[in-house]
């Protein structure tokens, strides 16, 4: 650690020393929580709610920028914060990044940590989500080089980021990527990937250990290395963008939920679209097999992942809506989906799609048939209507029994109306009602916001239990929320009041389970 904070130092003494000449730029994210204990809602009696009563995390971040060198460095700080696990308080800070980068006219080399991706990221992608504390950064050496305009060529070695230490395992990867004209009206612009992990002996030592502890027909012999490669391609010809993707995986040690297997895995991905000015049309397609992507099979839950799979559902806004968001998953999975745009006239648009996603054995995962309308024709409105429909295998996607966890079947009509008071204020309110017999029954949720563009924001909303599942919850439950948000230049500032139900976290199509929360909480976001 104290090798990372000499680093640092030199990188501020460059900044301070060049700030005259270069570009220096930053950016401040800070957020407390006030915990309140309820067990009305089962807000749990932890130490963040019995003995801490309040916690936050916050991260500072500099940037600077000299004729084709660039010197990055962020600090990050936890206090009590229960954003890594959210039953339990962390407090932890250091230096969460550094990179130092040089472009030598076609040649960009990076040292630190490194935010990239291979295609879409099915074999590699290392990135931040500060929402979910992901951030699987590689901490190394990375290459990048344009060989002419149309080939460019990167590698890369180094290891996943583990807050502020790293995972053992070494990971070296080379991908290929081109880009060509074909004719008048058609482009391509194909790649190839590869990636290798190699596992540390300690790491090696406790997969030998779970696997010398199964009977004899269920053991095997692991290997250190693994090996990923993809080939991907994205056809533009007209009207039409297709992009195609498949990856395969060499055997290895991986956690099921029968314990270590040796297997190897593939994905298939695709995306087709058309679009013309009035009408639109997306289509998308994924298989997966056994393709789980970490530093070692030890690592569970998020910890330890340098891939990220892209997912096949829709991401809604809605807030009903959004409780049953599907992630990826990594062992077994076949779907796609059809999402359609019609636009017949500047006051109106339709919103019109369909999800279907199975296990490879064939059983249900999730369903979904969506509909939505945006009118426009009444002078100062915008109503947003729709409706949606779904399956949700609650049992598989957040690891519950079956026979008191069945298929969550839901029917949810929304309505959202915005009304333009001047060139500065409007007042939007949303209501949306979830039909369902299962999980923790019915819900209503309503939402009322008043703005001053570019200023002011206000909202109350509440979303209640209006007809529970008395099988999992004892009485219903009133779960509001109350929020202001000021935005000053640079510089936007949030507060709110809280009850939050328990349930899956989804962003970007990573998922994870929270519990209830009750309480206060304050952020500001500040950039220069």
């Amino acid at each position: 650690m104290r090798k990372h904070y000499l680093v640092v130092l030199f990188l501020f003494i460059v900044m301070a020393g060049h700030a005259q000449q270069g570009n220096l730029s930053g950016d401040l994210m800070m957020n407390v929580n006030f915990f309140q204990r309820d067990t009305n809602i089962k807000a749990p009696g932890n130490k963040l709610y019995d003995n801490f009563l309040s916690g936050g995390e916050g991260g500072f971040g500099l940037r600077f920028f000299e004729k084709g060198f660039t010197a990055t460095v962020r600090f990050d700080a936890f206090q009590n914060s229960n954003l890594q696990t959210p039953t339990s308080a962390l407090t932890a800070a250091g230096i969460g990044m550094y990179s130092l980068s040089k472009e030598f006219q076609n040649l960009t080399i990076t040292a630190g940590h490194v935010y990239d991706q291979i295609g879409s990221g099915i074999i590699f992608r290392a990135y931040e989500d500060r929402g979910l504390l992901i951030d699987n950064a590689l901490f190394g050496l990375h290459l990048k080089y344009r060989a002419n305009k149309y080939l460019t060529v990167k590698g890369f070695s180094g290891q996943t980021k583990n807050l502020f230490d790293r995972y053992k395992p070494i990971l070296k990867g080379f991908a290929a990527e081109g880009d060509l004209d074909l004719g008048k009206s058609a482009h391509i612009t194909p790649g190839i990937g590869i990636v290798n992990r190699t596992m540390d002996q300690a790491s090696m030592d406790q997969v030998i250990s779970t696997i010398n502890s199964y009977p004899m027909s269920d053991r095997f012999t692991p290997v250190y290395n693994s090996f990923a490669s993809t080939f991907y391609n994205t056809l533009n010809a007209g009207d039409f963008t297709w992009y195609v993707e498949a990856a395969y995986k060499t055997h290895e040690a991986v956690s099921t939920d029968i314990g270590l297997k040796r297997l190897n895995g593939n994905v298939l991905y695709s995306t087709l679209g058309y679009s013309q000015a009035k009408f639109g049309i997306n289509a998308n397609f994924k298989r997966t097999e056994n393709f789980m992507m970490r530093t070692s099979p030890n690592e569970t839950l998020i910890k330890g992942l340098y891939n990220w799979q892209p997912i096949i559902a829709q991401i809604r806004p809605q807030r009903l809506i959004a409780r049953y968001t599907p992630p990826s998953q990594d062992l077994s999975e076949i779907g796609g989906g059809i999402n359609a745009f019609v636009t017949p006239n500047e006051n109106v648009s339709f919103n019109i799609s369909y999800t279907h996603i199975n296990t490879l054995a064939g059983d249900t995962l999730y369903r979904e048939a969506f509909v939505d309308a945006e009118i426009r024709s009444v002078k100062d409105f915008i109503f947003h209507i729709g409706a949606q429909y779904l399956v949700y295998n609650q049992s598989l996607y957040q690891q519950k029994v079956k026979s008191n966890y069945p298929n969550i079947i839901a029917l949810t009509p929304f309505v959202e109306v915005v009304y333009k008071i001047n060139d500065s204020r409007s007042i939007r309110t949303e209501l949306q009602y979830m039909n369902t017999k299962q999980d923790f029954g019915s819900w209503f949720f309503g939402l009322l916001e008043f703005s001053i563009a570019s200023k002011w924001s206000f909202a109350v909303s509440d979303m209640y239990n209006i007809a529970p599942n008395y099988k999992h919850v004892n009485k219903a439950q009133h779960y509001p929320n109350f929020f202001i948000a000021h935005t000053r230049g640079a510089h936007r500032f949030t507060a709110q009041y809280v009850k939050q139900v328990e349930g899956i976290n989804c962003t970007g199509g990573v998922c994870r389970y929270e519990p209830a929360f009750s309480g206060a909480r304050i952020g500001v976001i500040s950039t220069f």
